[in-house]
């Protein structure tokens, strides 16, 4: 019996669950993607039930460094994962069919502004949702673990 806290709780949101069921079968991100463009898969834990939550995100590399783009499509609520990683910021990140482990931690200032331009260069919708919504969108690089 596996314990609670290695217990994976698919999203509640349909089209997560089956992009999830398509990189767990292929064992790759490039099975799925969102709009023609490139994802990767998060695993993380859940703040509130501290079960393994998995959520598919646009790919948004420099170097090597990923960042996450908390837009939730612009909805002016910060999506659930964000406050996972707040709560706990290692992950997984699963590029491909490369898998790493790292740690997350939320920018502001320059750093911002950097990772935001590249954000948008590499899904430019992004542009579109931080207009939808009063506040701002959060960012997360996530430092690789040596």
């Amino acid at each position: 019996m596996t314990s609670h806290s290695d217990e994976y709780a698919p999203s509640t949101a349909e089209w997560v669950r089956n992009q999830v069921d398509k990189v767990t079968e292929a064992g790759t991100t490039e099975a799925v993607d969102i709009m023609g463009m490139k994802v990767v898969l998060l695993t993380m834990r859940g703040a509130k039930s501290g079960k393994i939550r998995k959520v598919p995100l646009m790919r948004v590399e420099h170097n090597g460094v990923y960042a996450a783009v908390a837009s939730l499509g612009g909805a002016p609520k910060n999506p659930v994962w964000y406050y996972n990683l707040k709560a706990d910021p290692k992950l997984t990140l699963q590029d491909a069919d490369v898998t790493k482990e790292y740690v997350a931690r939320e920018i502001e200032s320059a750093e911002y502004d950097e990772w935001w331009t590249r954000a948008v260069a590499a899904y430019p919708p992004y542009a579109e949702y931080q207009t939808k919504t009063s506040r701002k969108i959060p960012l997360f690089v996530l430092d690789p673990i040596k």
